[in-house]
């Protein structure tokens, strides 16, 4: 999100938590469906703690699902200019990756838990024409290598090595970008992508204009021309149905993150609310390939 904007969210946010402590759309046909994905039911997603991301963590068994938020961003982070936070992923070894970004613009920061529960910071310098923003990451099955994106009408995608999970990468060096997923296809305010497999991605879009696909908000699925690594590779979107919009209030939804979940085949994506009902039904869809 750009910066201006996310400043009126983050100003939004904190005045409905004031207010808090104080105190239909349905699904449009695909525009180009490979795969099907079909509303099975949805979780209030708060606003505070809950309104970035989302991811499933595999190990150790039995990890609840984690959320990012304004409200999970710790003190000490934020105190240092990282203010924003974006949609998280965990490597299927258990490292839980955070993507950062601050209004500085002059890098990106990815903090990272590893299954011990220790944290540390890797952060990556910006490349000639990157954009500042750190919207979201997406760790590859193989856990050697995970994509990030940045905000607006993009025709790339960038693969890192993952941070503290590559041997090659370590907090006391900047984490370079390695390669590029060219995609066939641009596409706008993607705020989540999560892998389905080693070569396929799901991602949400925030995209307000419905220029590119022919539809706003649309959930989209990347299928790579191979692994990511070291090497680019191709990305071809499809656009696959447009994502709920439904509240008591009316005016600008907001697409954030999305997780797809391979123990159950679970795709969640969060969907905030427009207005005062960011804070009352805002929520986290959930579907199943159909």
């Amino acid at each position: 999100m750009p910066l201006r904007a996310r400043r009126r969210r983050h100003a939004v946010l904190a005045g409905l938590a004031a207010l808090a402590t104080a105190a239909v759309l349905s699904a449009a046909p695909p525009a180009s469906a490979a795969d099907t994905w079909t509303e099975t039911g949805s979780d209030r997603a708060d606003p505070l703690t809950e309104s970035q991301g989302l991811t499933s963590v595999e190990v150790p068994a039995g990890s609840p699902n984690r959320y990012t938020g304004i409200g999970t961003i710790p003190i000490g982070v934020s105190s240092r200019g990282w203010n924003h936070v974006g949609d998280p992923d965990a490597s299927y070894d258990g490292h839980y990756v955070e993507p950062y970004q601050r209004d500085d613009g002059a890098a990106k920061m990815f903090r990272v838990q590893a299954p011990g529960g220790g944290w540390s910071e890797y952060v990556h310098a910006l490349g000639a024409g990157e954009a500042p923003n750190n919207s979201w990451v997406a760790i590859a099955p193989d856990g050697q290598w995970m994509l990030a994106g940045e905000w607006g009408t993009m025709s790339r995608l960038l693969v890192f090595p993952t941070p503290g999970v590559n041997p090659d990468t370590s907090p006391a060096a900047n984490l370079p970008q390695v390669s590029t997923v060219v995609l066939d296809h641009p596409v706008r305010d993607v705020q989540g992508c999560d892998f389905t497999g080693p070569t396929r991605l799901l991602c949400s879009s925030d995209d307000p204009a419905g220029t590119l696909f022919g539809v706003t908000k649309p959930l989209l699925q990347i299928d790579l021309s191979a692994e990511p690594g070291t090497a680019d590779v191709t990305g071809h979107v499809t656009a696959l149905r447009r994502l709920p919009l439904r509240s008591g209030c009316s005016g600008t939804f907001e697409a954030e993150g999305v997780d797809y979940d391979r123990r159950t085949g679970t795709l969640r994506v969060i969907v905030l609310s427009p207005g005062f009902c960011l804070l009352t039904d805002s929520r986290t869809y959930r579907f199943t390939r159909g």
